[in-house]
């Protein structure tokens, strides 16, 4: 096959005259290699020996083809047979894993070990594919492995990886958004196939009945539509002619070499964090297949094993369980647990230890200075040897006759802190029984008695990461949003601008965060509610160009401090404290910018879990929720006292946490806010709306439509800006364009060096009118412009006419870190005595001197 064909030069002149008429020859390369292949690939196919779909594995030649909407076949699986009488109870039939044999069920981290072997050789020291976590559409396949169809459960369901399957009501958000990435995204010959479990967790505290989120999800699958997504709802053996099929011909027995020949070795794997046992402890080798013992293995090594007391659940004051430490916090721990005289007589351990030594997370408030040694050995009263050192055999005596999960946590804490995570307890004389292993069954205690403090915090001491975090972040790249970690200001905050690996991920987080392992590990969950709202509702992040994942953290906090009328350690230990569902809830209200509330609910004295229950609603126009307005607030409130006051009583931090409160978003409520400095101001009826609408837009980094534009624009008339002692030079107007991403990341760069959110918007005001003069014909308005001048001549200003008016220094307080007035920050940018009113006179007085001369006073 020549390169073209063309026409002899001597015959061009006849062609013109005749066109088509003129015989090409071969020309350029010959053979021209690509030409020949395409000849080569089109003669196979015409001839047979080749099916389109072999050369097209993707299907690409379907993708203009019309497509019928995708049907995503959901078929729900009862754990046990229990569980399938639950629900048969409520009318709904579905079979049990034992119900669906010859077929086989399995979780997705099990078809992740067994890609794993993928490429696997021994002799040749290859160490097969990598490990990695499998995504919905794989798990939306048949497997037909050794002659056997396998289905896999899908990520989100399984509790070993992450907490967010621990939370049911997650749960279904996670599948709803799976299910509309199925329909849009699903490329494959048949239907996807979606296997949902019903396990134990997704029964009620007492495991008398389905949790009423399951069964709803259950009852709305049945109706055809989930989420905007069709789904058929019927058993497994329905689906088995209308699904696709993968065949891992990998694994069959007659491959060279034995599959399977490194299980008495032990294997790890990301979230085991430990090695397999024997798999000889599982089953009998003889009258098992290999591959039947690599599955029971890799099954029985995260099986949860019972080696610390039963939680007791009598009813009393419930241990707060501190949610973050310090750096600096913990060697002081380990410090003076090692160096305190206290004598060894006092054998028990106080049940407040760690939530009086361990200062609480505070988002909110400026930090405490630590504890002096004195306060410190007044506090701890730990047991000890006869030497003086700590006794860690004594705390693990304890242990075993500990019944509190609480107090259960506070000694592995201890542990932790003392001895590592790789310290053999050998509780019970029993060997093999590390830190580790303690901690991973206290997580699953706590997971099942819901309480989301003490998970996030065991997470992060055993280092658990979303399985979908790197997905995650590339979701957020590629929608052109920029990520930071950790808080601000720089080099704390550690800015996120190209896809990375899980690892260098993970540790970059925990760089940011401080070894804040809480924070660290809310920053994960923050990152992934992120990506499932840019890729269902991209409109919340418009004008948004980086998002702070760490001042997006402390403002949630403030939000909870602020609504709830609490302290900062209380916020944050609230903030720690919310499930999985209510977070996400959360920074959804804050992303949208509607108003909201945050109420305080009561939780029966019999339930198990000792976390606060808070509920968010959005705020209607007149200001109140609407049980508000209905007046059922005070009637639940009532009822509840009623039901619940009279059967039992409890002490006063408890009755503390059981009264309702109730302090939403509204004009007609008073409210206290917090300034950067920790400082709480009482405005009466004010409740400071504007503040917190610039605080939350300063901290998702939202401006103005077409403000990166504006600012390129008025650059051209001066020198440069200057903002809080940072200057966005001029030049970047001759290096970039208007509307080139590089200068709005630039523009952005400069503003994140402000720390406070609410300060910044002020200043993203202050440029906003300064672009008014873009339009004005000045050829220049000076050189570098101070905008944090302008906005403290603005400030003056305003304290000038408020005391003129009347208002004395404890109303017109201010800022400590910005010198702000905070009735400034509250003011709303428009009316006689909005921000832009003062903002403008502010401008006006310091470019006066190159305004045009038009004879009008400043009034």
């Amino acid at each position: 096959m020549p390169e073209l064909y063309a026409v002899p030069p001597d015959k061009v002149n006849e062609e013109y005259e005749n066109p088509h008429t003129v015989d090409r020859v071969p020309a350029g390369k010959l053979p021209h290699l690509w030409g020949q292949s395409l000849y080569i690939l089109s003669a196979l196919l015409a001839e047979g020996f080749l099916a389109p779909g072999e050369i097209d594995p993707l299907n690409r030649r379907f993708s203009t083809a019309f497509k019928p909407d995708v049907v995503v076949q959901v078929t729900v699986l009862a754990e046990s047979n229990e569980i399938k009488k639950l629900l048969r109870h409520h009318g709904i039939n579905v079979q049990s894993v034992t119900d669906i044999n010859p077929i086989r069920v399995q979780p997705a981290r099990i078809l992740s070990h067994l890609y794993a072997k993928l490429g696997h050789n021994k002799h040749m020291k290859l160490s097969g594919r990598p490990y990695r976590h499998i995504g919905v559409l794989g798990t939306s396949k048949l497997y037909v492995i050794r002659n056997q169809i396998f289905t896999f459960t899908p990520q989100f369901t399984d509790q070993h990886h992450f907490y967010l399957a621990l939370d049911n009501r997650m749960v279904v958000e996670m599948l709803r958004t799976e299910l509309a990435y199925l329909t849009s995204c699903w490329r494959m010959t048949g239907r996807p196939i979606l296997t949902f479990p019903i396990t134990n967790t997704m029964l009620i505290n007492d495991g008398s009945d389905i949790d009423p989120a399951i069964l709803a999800t259950i009852r709305k699958l049945g109706d055809g539509y989930f989420g905007g997504a069709r789904v058929k709802l019927s058993k497994l053996s329905d689906f088995l002619t209308t699904s696709f099929y993968t065949n891992l011909s990998f694994l069959d027995p007659d491959c060279d070499g034995k599959l399977f020949d490194d299980l008495n070795e032990g294997y790890s794997s990301p979230e085991s964090g430990y090695e397999l046992e024997d798999y000889t402890d599982f089953g009998d080798k003889e009258s098992q297949d290999e591959l039947d013992q690599y599955i029971q293995s890799m099954l029985q090594s995260t099986a949860l094993k019972s080696h610390l007391p039963p939680i007791s659940k009598a009813s009393g004051s419930p241990h707060v369980f501190s949610a973050a430490h310090s750096t600096r916090e913990i060697l002081s721990i380990m410090a003076k647990a090692k160096g305190l005289e206290i004598p060894s007589v006092s054998m028990s351990l106080p049940t407040k230890v760690l939530s009086t030594h361990r200062k609480s997370l505070n988002l909110v408030d400026s930090p405490h200075p630590v504890k002096d040694k004195q306060e410190l050995e007044a506090v701890l009263h730990l047991p000890k040897d006869d030497h003086g050192d700590l006794d860690c055999e004594k705390l693990v005596g304890q242990l075993k006759e500990c019944s509190s999960l609480h107090d259960q946590a506070d000694i592995l804490y201890i542990l932790y802190l003392i001895k590592g995570l790789d310290w053999e307890t050998r509780l019970s004389g029993q060997c093999g029984i590390n830190v580790h292993c303690l901690l991973s069954e206290l997580y699953s205690k706590a997971g099942l008695n819901q309480e989301w403090g003490l998970i996030r915090y065991i997470s992060g001491i055993l280092r658990k990461r979303v399985e979908v975090l790197a997905e995650a972040c590339t979701d957020l790249l590629s929608h052109q949003k920029q990520l930071t970690v950790g808080l601000p200001p720089e080099p704390r905050e550690k800015t996120i601008t190209a896809p990375l690996p899980p690892e260098q991920l993970i540790q970059l987080i925990y760089e940011a965060s401080g070894e804040d392992i809480s924070i660290a590990v809310l920053t994960q969950e923050i990152m992934v509610y992120l990506a499932m709202y840019v890729r269902s509702q991209p409109s919340l992040f418009a004008e948004m160009l980086r998002l702070r994942i760490g001042l997006i953290i402390q403002v949630m906090a403030t939000e909870l401090a602020r609504s709830l009328n609490c302290s900062g350690e209380e916020a944050s230990e609230s903030l720690m404290n919310l499930s999985p569902f209510d977070m996400k809830n959360l920074l959804h209200h804050i992303l949208s910018g509607k108003e909201f509330g945050v109420e305080r609910s009561m939780r029966p004295l019999d339930s198990s879990s000792s976390s606060p229950a808070i509920s968010i609603h959005e705020v209607g126009h007149t200001g109140a929720t609407k049980t508000e307005r209905s007046g059922i607030t005070r009637l639940k409130s009532e009822m509840k006292q009623f039901f619940y006051g009279g059967h039992s009583t409890s002490s006063s931090m408890h009755s503390s946490r059981s009264m309702r409160c109730s302090s939403p978003s509204s004009p007609t409520s008073t409210s206290s806010l917090t300034g950067s400095g920790g400082h709480t101001i009482s405005w009466g009826d004010r409740q400071g709306q504007w503040l917190r609408r610039r605080r939350l837009d300063g901290a998702i980094n939202r401006v103005p439509v077409g403000f990166y534009p504006k600012v390129w624009k008025i650059l051209q008339k001066c020198h440069g800006l200057s903002i809080d002692g940072y200057v966005l030079p001029s030049s970047t107007t001759r290096e970039m364009t208007a509307c080139e991403i590089k200068f709005a990341v630039h523009v952005e760069s400069v503003l994140n060096h402000v720390p406070q959110p609410e300060y910044r918007q002020l200043l993203v005001e202050a440029i906003l009118v300064l672009t008014v003069l873009s339009e004005i014909e000045v050829n220049s308005i000076g050189g570098i412009i101070h905008v944090d001048r302008i906005v403290h001549i603005a400030n003056e200003l305003f304290l000038q006419e408020q005391k003129s008016l009347g208002a004395t220094d404890s109303f017109l307080e201010r800022d400590l870190a910005t010198g702000i007035c905070y009735f400034l920050y509250d003011s709303a940018p428009s009316g006689a005595y909005g921000t832009m009113t003062y903002l403008t006179k502010a401008v006006a007085s310091y470019l006066q001197e190159f305004l045009p001369s038009t004879g009008c006073l400043m009034q």
